[in-house]
């Protein structure tokens, strides 16, 4: 019996009391195992001392999530960021060279939230760090008082780019989706293309232009009960299939 593909899941690092931890959300582990059908592997947050291609060896696709934290803005050639903003270097130091690395590897790659900021930090592109401090964009965060079905429910329409990968697998041009962010696609990499866009302008996904793979990147949140959408269960059976392809080469 063939077993399962492996989904290397890479880890945020943060204090948890007086020691350190390197977590990932129990949201985005059940939509690998049971979403995409495949095993999901921690992979941690240890920046320039991990082994990256050790890690690729080993992975039939990653999956870059959404975190608390912002991408720290010299990595784009922002401005500092305001005081207070939580960032995480160590995840920093990981994700964006293992983001490169994959995709020129043919590793199928999926990336949602700060995951989807990171792949546009990775190629070249630029951050707003405060979407809703932009006079031509609307406020996209979450209520952060309300119950969290409620700060996780539908909260603005994107469309979908007819002829993109979103649209052929939600099989429609629009759809309704959550918004917890702060951080948004400023100045998008050159070498991806848009897949959908908020009604105020704002990239809300993209995939990596000349990538025959899987390499889509979403600023919404579809792990979120991803079995009460026909949409989200279909995205991650899709990054499954992509998963079981690239095993298949391996």
């Amino acid at each position: 019996m063939k077993s399962k593909p492996i989904i290397g899941i890479p880890a945020c690092r943060r204090a948890i009391g007086a020691h350190m931890f390197h977590i990932v959300g129990e949201k985005y582990i059940a939509a690998v195992e049971e979403g995409a059908d495949a095993t999901p592997l921690i992979i941690p947050a240890l920046g320039e001392r991990i082994d990256l291609p050790g890690y690729l060896t080993r992975v039939d696709a990653l999956l870059f999530t959404g975190s608390l934290s912002n991408v720290e803005p010299q990595h784009y050639g922002g401005t500092p960021s305001l005081p207070g903003t939580l960032h995480d270097p160590e995840r920093d130091a990981t994700t964006l060279p293992l983001m490169r690395m994959a995709v020129d590897a043919g590793v199928p790659v999926f990336a949602i939230c700060r995951g989807f900021q990171e792949m546009n930090v990775a190629f070249g592109g630029t951050l707003h760090q405060r979407v809703q401090d932009e006079p031509d964009h609307i406020d996209h965060r979450e209520d952060k008082d309300a119950p969290l079905d409620v700060q996780y429910g539908p909260a603005h329409r994107v469309h979908l780019v007819p002829s993109g990968l979103l649209a052929k697998l939600a099989g429609t041009d629009e759809v309704m989706v959550n918004s917890l962010h702060s951080q948004g696609v400023d100045q998008l990499a050159p070498s991806l293309l848009v897949e959908a866009t908020a009604d105020d302008g704002l990239v809300e996904g993209f995939r990596v232009n000349g990538q025959a793979g899987f390499a889509l990147g979403v600023q919404w949140h579809p792990e979120w009960k991803f079995k009460e959408s026909a949409f989200s269960r279909r995205l991650f059976e899709a990054f499954g299939e992509a998963s079981r392809r690239y095993q298949a080469t391996r």
